[in-house]
């Protein structure tokens, strides 16, 4: 089976969110903890996440994704906006566990011309201080596209923040097509030796999540702009060659393509009828 979702507003909350999901084709979906743009929390109403839980069994959903607010920098040069980070981030992980084993995505963050090794360094000590060995969610790093100052635009980075923290089995990896082609990764024309460098510089088995969006940006222009699938410089071929990959088709796969729910709808239809498994 295809494990495919989009991002979805958990506004209306949580079991809507899995409704939504279904109404679409969806058996999986993405969701920010928390205001995007902000740190604001939504209270969690424990009937809520019980109801989504038994509507996920009862439909068999994949493993769902929450993805960290934009705000939130790791590795900034400030103290305080990385104590900020922490807080938010401790906060999430305390919040997920109303939905165990479950994935929680963030972007690295940028360093801010401190340079990647300094940034690394603090991304690394977040994580170290926020991991306990009793949490059920596994935290997933995403792969960026380089743009200013991120940390994470090359699987060496990646490894190197995987490396440095002691629960390393609590760690995962989260690829975005668009962020990695950006970044100079070239799986239109060459997926087999992206995943083949993935795999042995990180290893196939920590790559747990797979953001499917294409590109308004051409090949290396590090400039992380997405597009629906098809309507940009990726085209949808290679989509359909990574749901169908061997060691790829079972991971859960996520839009984040610029659409409403009827768009999503579309190409979650389009891509159930590519899937060959």
């Amino acid at each position: 089976m295809l494990n495919i979702g989009c991002h979805l507003s958990s506004s209306k909350g949580f079991e809507a969110m899995g409704k939504e999901a279904l109404k679409i084709g969806a058996n999986t979906f993405q969701f920010f903890t928390r205001n995007p743009r902000g740190s604001k929390a939504k209270k969690i109403d424990p009937k809520d996440v019980e109801a989504l839980i038994e509507l996920m069994k009862k439909n068999e959903f994949a493993t769902i994704l929450a993805h960290a607010p934009y705000t939130v920098n790791a590795c900034s040069a400030d103290e305080s906006t990385r104590a900020f980070a922490i807080e938010i981030m401790a906060d999430d992980l305390e919040r997920m566990e109303y939905l165990p084993n479950s994935f929680y995505n963030f972007h690295p963050g940028s360093h801010v011309n401190q340079g990647a090794e300094a940034g690394i360094e603090y991304i690394i000590n977040l994580l170290n201080t926020i991991l306990k060995p009793e949490q059920k969610t596994k935290i997933l790093l995403e792969t960026m596209s380089g743009k200013g100052t991120e940390v994470g635009r090359s699987f060496e980075e990646l490894k190197q923040i995987l490396s440095g923290v002691a629960l390393s089995d609590r760690m995962g990896i989260c690829l975005d097509t668009c962020h990695v082609y950006d970044a100079g990764y070239d799986i239109v024309n060459d997926l087999d030796g992206v995943l083949e460098d993935f795999d042995r510089i990180i290893g196939l088995e920590k790559l747990y999540a797979i953001h499917l969006n294409d590109s308004k940006n051409p090949f290396e222009s590090h400039k992380d702009r997405h597009e629906k699938i098809g309507e940009g410089h990726m085209g949808k071929e290679v989509f359909f060659k990574i749901i169908n990959h061997p060691k790829l088709k079972d991971i859960p796969f996520f839009l984040e393509t610029p659409n409403e729910l009827s768009g999503y709808a579309e190409e979650i239809k389009m891509l159930r009828d590519a899937y060959k498994y």
